[in-house]
């Protein structure tokens, strides 16, 4: 399991974000987490958010309602665990800032390599999130003028608007690459 102090992944986040990346996948444990390290994270993300690079991050696997300071951040796209029907997992975290502003995906019997290069399958929002990370990139290579404001305003546009729940829709690509197709395309 990657992990890192709060403060090393700011740092990343930030020079992530330097070096010119779109979007950023998020799944890790931080360890140590203070109040200053909390803050480091929270300027890193507005970093990310003010360049308007999409931060994608695992809910995490506690089967808890809450949030993390990732998971709370007004750009951050939590992502929950479902299973291959769509229903959500009972070891996927859930919460207010999860359902409002996240996605459910995909996080059990998903196949993978490893790093010795062999499949190998696995589960977890660490599984799920790359779904969503994945969507990212194809709508902005797709779109490539869009905002990333415009690519997560595609992706978590509801027909109900306003969600007020802690368990958060399932992703539909497709109705976001239609979202961004009537916007970029209609031109």
């Amino acid at each position: 399991m990657p992990s890192a102090t709060p403060a090393e992944l700011a740092a990343a986040i930030v020079e992530t974000v330097k070096a010119g990346a779109h979007v950023i996948n998020l799944s890790a444990a931080l360890l140590q987490p203070t109040a200053h390290g909390r803050r480091q994270l929270v300027q890193a993300l507005d970093f990310a958010a003010t360049r308007g690079v999409i931060t994608v991050a695992a809910a995490g696997n506690q089967g808890t309602i809450g949030s993390s300071a990732i998971t709370s951040h007004p750009w951050v796209i939590a992502v929950a665990g479902c299973d291959l029907r769509g229903r959500p997992l009972s070891e996927s975290n859930f919460g207010s800032s999860i359902g409002r502003r996240g996605l459910s995906a995909p996080a059990e019997g998903i196949t993978s390599l490893g790093s010795d290069g062999r499949a190998r399958n696995f589960g977890g929002t660490s599984a799920a999130a790359p779904f969503v990370t994945g969507t990212v990139a194809l709508l902005l290579s797709v779109f490539p003028s869009a905002t990333g404001a415009a690519v997560k305003l595609a992706l978590l546009q509801t027909s109900s608007g306003l969600r007020n729940t802690v368990i958060p829709p399932l992703l539909d690509a497709s109705a976001a690459y239609e979202r961004m197709a009537a916007a970029y395309m209609g031109r």
